[in-house]
Formats: C-alpha cells, sequence, structure tokens
C-alpha cells in the first residue's frame, strides 16, 4: 500500500514570512462568507474573531444561534448576521426525538437563507461541524467552494457513528480542510481519504494582552482575586465540561495539602450539572477552602500571570490546545496531557511537562516537581519564547489569506449564484 503523502504544514513556512510583514493585507477581491454554529465564545470562535476582524473589509459572518460571540463580532468592526434556527441543535443530537425531527424539518429553510448569504461570495469559509454540514448542504444553490477551518479529531470519541457517516459524506463537497493541527488533520485523513486537500494551520495567539500582564505584579494581582500569597498554585482554564479534566486536577491536588486550584471559565452548552458536582467535590474535606471557581473571565493573561503552573488535564485528545499556548505566553510552565495537537505544543520537559491522559498521580508528581520556583521559572522562560516563535498570529493570518485566494482561483465560479 502506498503511503499517504502527509497534509501541508503552511504554519511552517509562513512563520518567519507573517512575523515580517506585520499587518497582511488580504486580497480585497476575494469575498469570504465565515460561518459558526454558536453565538457563545470558545476557542474555535476566538480564533475566528481574529481571522474575521483581519479580513472585516471584504467578508461578513454568518452565526446560527445568537449570543456574545455576535457582539464581540460587532464591537471589531465586523459585519455579522444570526441566522437561528432549530436545525443546529438537531444537526448536534445523536438521538432521533421530537426535537431532532423538528430540527431536520427547519433545515432546508436553514440552508436556503445561508445561500443567499453566501451567493454575494467568492469563498464559503465554516469554522466549526455544523455549520460545515449547512454551508455543504447549500452548495448546489450557491455554487460557491466551501473551506472547513477543522477544529475538531473527527474520530468516535467525540462523535458517535452517524455523525461520521455524515461528516465522510459530506466532505465530498468541500474545496479545501484547513486543520488546526497535524491530529486533527490525521484523524480527518482516515476518515475521509484522500480526497479533499488538507493544510495544517496552528493558531496564531496575539501575544499582547500576556505582555502587559508580565508587567504586573503578581503577588498583588494574586491577593485581588483572593488566592493565597504562599504555596503552589495551579490554574485549570476554559469551559466546564467532564473531558477538561477537571476531576483529575482535583484528585491530584488532594495530595498536595499545601496547593491551590483555580478553575477558570463556566457552564456551556448545559453542562451545569456538571459545574455542579464539581462544587460538591470541591467541598469535600480533602479539598474544602482549596479550589476557587472564577466562572468566565475577561482577564485570563492576568488570571494566567497569577498561576504558577497552567495546567491542561483533558482526558481526550484535545485538537490543538489554545490554553496551553496561553500559559506558555503567560511565562507560565504547562502542565498538559500527551494527546492530540497538545504534542504539537509542549516540548516534554524544556517548555512544559507531558503526562499521559486521566493520570491523577503522575499530574500530581509534575506539579511536585514544578514546587521548585526556579525550575519553574526556568521553564516558563522557554516557553514564552516558544509560544511567541512558534504561534504567530501573522503566520496564520497569512496561511488563511493565501489558502481563500488560492481555493477562489481554483474552484471559484464565474457565474451568479441561482436565486435561493
Amino acid at each position: 500500500m502506498a503511503e499517504q503523502d502527509p497534509p501541508r504544514m503552511l504554519h511552517v513556512d509562513l512563520l518567519a514570512h507573517g512575523a515580517r510583514t506585520g499587518n497582511h493585507q488580504p486580497s480585497p477581491a476575494r469575498r469570504v462568507l465565515f460561518v459558526d454554529q454558536s453565538g457563545e465564545i470558545g476557542g474555535a470562535q476566538l480564533s475566528l474573531l481574529d481571522i474575521a476582524r483581519h479580513r472585516r473589509h471584504d467578508s461578513e459572518v454568518v452565526l446560527l444561534a445568537d449570543g456574545p460571540f455576535r457582539e464581540r463580532l460587532a464591537a471589531q468592526g465586523v459585519v455579522v448576521r444570526v441566522e437561528a434556527s432549530d436545525a443546529v441543535a438537531a444537526l448536534r443530537q445523536r438521538g432521533f426525538g421530537a426535537s431532532a425531527l423538528r430540527g431536520l424539518l427547519a433545515l432546508p429553510s436553514l440552508v436556503r437563507r445561508v445561500a443567499r448569504r453566501a451567493a454575494g461570495a467568492d469563498v464559503v469559509y465554516a469554522n466549526t461541524q455544523r455549520a460545515m454540514a449547512v454551508c455543504v448542504l447549500g452548495k448546489w444553490l450557491h455554487r460557491r467552494p466551501v473551506v472547513w477551518h477543522l477544529r475538531d479529531i473527527v474520530d468516535d470519541s467525540f462523535f458517535g457513528g452517524t455523525q461520521l457517516l455524515a461528516i465522510r459524506w459530506l466532505s465530498r463537497g468541500l474545496s479545501r480542510v484547513v486543520a488546526n493541527s497535524q491530529a486533527s488533520a490525521d484523524a480527518f485523513r482516515r476518515l475521509a481519504g484522500e480526497g479533499v486537500p488538507v493544510d495544517v494551520v496552528h493558531n496564531g495567539i496575539d501575544p499582547a494582552p500576556f505582555d502587559a500582564a508580565l508587567q504586573r505584579d503578581r503577588m498583588a494581582l494574586r491577593v485581588a482575586n483572593g488566592l493565597p500569597a504562599r504555596g503552589l498554585v495551579v490554574g485549570l482554564f476554559g469551559r466546564l465540561t467532564s473531558w477538561k479534566g477537571h476531576r483529575v486536577l482535583m484528585d491530584a491536588v488532594s495530595r498536595m495539602p499545601d496547593t491551590t486550584m483555580v478553575v477558570v471559565g463556566g457552564a456551556l452548552f448545559g453542562e451545569h450539572a456538571y459545574e455542579a458536582s464539581l462544587r460538591e467535590r470541591a467541598a469535600q474535606p480533602d479539598l474544602a477552602g482549596r479550589v476557587h471557581f472564577t466562572g468566565f473571565r475577561a482577564d485570563v493573561a492576568e488570571l494566567m500571570h497569577c498561576m504558577d503552573v497552567v495546567v491542561h488535564a483533558s482526558t481526550r485528545a484535545e485538537p490543538f490546545g489554545r490554553v496551553v499556548v496561553e500559559g506558555m505566553l503567560a511565562a507560565r510552565p504547562v502542565v498538559a496531557t500527551a494527546a492530540g495537537g497538545v504534542t504539537e505544543i509542549v516540548d516534554d520537559g524544556e517548555t512544559g511537562i507531558l503526562i499521559p491522559c486521566d493520570d491523577a498521580p503522575a499530574l500530581a508528581a509534575a506539579l511536585t516537581r514544578l514546587a521548585d520556583a526556579a525550575e519553574r521559572d526556568r521553564m516558563g522562560v522557554r516557553a514564552r519564547a516558544a509560544a511567541v516563535a512558534r504561534f504567530s498570529p501573522q503566520a496564520m493570518l497569512t496561511a488563511v489569506d493565501r489558502i481563500v485566494a488560492d481555493v477562489a482561483r481554483r474552484d471559484g465560479v464565474a457565474q451568479d449564484a441561482p436565486a435561493v
């Protein structure tokens, strides 16, 4: 059997170019319609915010649900419209109940509305999985090439069998896949084969907020946030969902009586019962008083600067690991699970420590190693230098611009789409 060609690694050869050119200007001839399924703000949306802001003069964003993401986009001068529908929830469900039936009945209308928006674009750029489904299903109407920015590992650890079959079938309608990691690209290749070109473009993250945070006094910030000045303070950042590994970190911290745990983030998508279970666990005698819940916070850079260690404890393979890069930009050592895209970010023992998934004893051992302040500082300095060099926003934006231009040139259409 012939060896498969690897996905193209655009982030590698564009890095130096992006750093030299600074604010790269996209071609005004390539109009882009970005589509995202969510009105909430997660890692995928933060990355799209950077791209859409960069291309705000020649693009617009359609959201399939309303929420704070719309406000963030509009505040950055991005043209944003909401096309809400029950169909979005139906595309997420694994079962087939009454709500799923209502959603499926609403799907043709949603596809038509998004296709109407797409008719004015050169390229349709789906930022999430359900957005991709809507864009591909409407391709016979809008006749525009569809790019999917893949931010998931498409395997059975995240998706049901029917969903995976649907993704494989829908992939036939894609002109290009932009994967946020080699791990995401490899999973897509295993599922869909070699029919669609795949480019790997790592997320780029602006270091400016972290630069500003590093000028603040760490101990003063800790006091202001009600955190202890002494002992090891470790933080886990992100949405409250079971696979992010909050319980693993709690089990590790329970073995370390002088360690404080900070949980930054809140529950989305109906996961409030999980948050309640975490608070109940935190009240147990072995953790009582040592777990702080902050909820959603805008000052993530400052909070990371407060920490001694940033922890990534996901129990499944993470598609990328944005919070890992952010922790590194804050000059903090990161302890992270060795799976998925995270292994493309952390150099074990140099910029952080990699541990097995779902292994509280290994996590406790790594944190114990980082109780040495000198070791933390050395690792944090190396982590920041690596993050600045390897995850440049300019490189990401340059890569996306080149992909959009290439897709429009290869697969664009001269004729207008039919009326829809």
